[in-house]
């Protein structure tokens, strides 16, 4: 791809490198932020400036936050003896999406993958054993991506949880096995969590 600009082309270099924007799709946004006023790009700047330099994690669930406790862990109408524990903060949207939970999350940051050198010490685990020693929970919901990875994962966790006698659930498998959480559709999402089964059950059935 020829450029009339250096400028232009770094500029597309940079966009291309977000997941999913290609070298067209990048040069069309900014050939649209070139025609656009130029406190439009530096409104754009500052944003993405702001997110890196004051965004936070919350200390309870790991959930993105612009505080120390994030909304959802703070709100004190959702149930804190329900914790459903995700991959990512895209899940946690994905889940508060479909309006059939009010508990809270644990995020867990990733899943085990041997493959890609992910082991236990590498997520937000330890962090979760301690929130359950601490607090009065009667259920953790495991929803995972039916994936193999996602499957390991939920049976590493059941393993540390059980001796602490909190019942473990995981979300019917309405969701295709193979598939990741975040691009499931709302309805699906939901009955699995409604529908949410006892993880040793899972085990037989699944």
């Amino acid at each position: 791809m020829n450029f009339p600009s250096k400028l232009i082309e770094d500029a597309v270099n940079e966009f291309s490198k977000l997941p999913g924007i290609g070298k067209k799709t990048a040069l069309r946004l900014v050939l649209h932020l070139l025609k656009q006023p130029k406190e439009r790009s530096v409104q754009l700047g500052e944003a993405v400036m702001r997110m890196r330099d004051e965004i936070r994690f919350c200390r309870e669930c790991h959930n993105v936050s612009d505080s120390d406790i994030c909304n959802i862990c703070a709100n004190p109408r959702r149930d804190r003896s329900l914790i459903c524990v995700v991959e990512s903060l895209r899940d946690v949207m994905a889940v508060e999406n479909t309006n059939h939970f009010n508990g809270v999350y644990h995020v867990l940051g990733g899943i085990i993958s041997p493959m890609d050198g992910i082991g236990p010490d590498d997520l937000n685990i330890e962090s979760l054993i301690a929130r359950l020693q601490k607090n009065q929970v009667r259920e953790i919901v495991m929803a995972l991506s039916p994936t193999m990875e996602g499957d390991t994962t939920i049976f590493y966790l059941t393993r540390k949880i059980t001796p602490l006698n909190i019942r473990v659930t995981a979300i019917s498998r309405g969701i295709s096995v193979g598939g990741e959480l975040e691009y499931t559709d709302e309805i699906t999402l939901a009955r699995a969590l409604v529908n949410r089964i006892p993880y040793e059950s899972f085990l037989v059935k699944g």
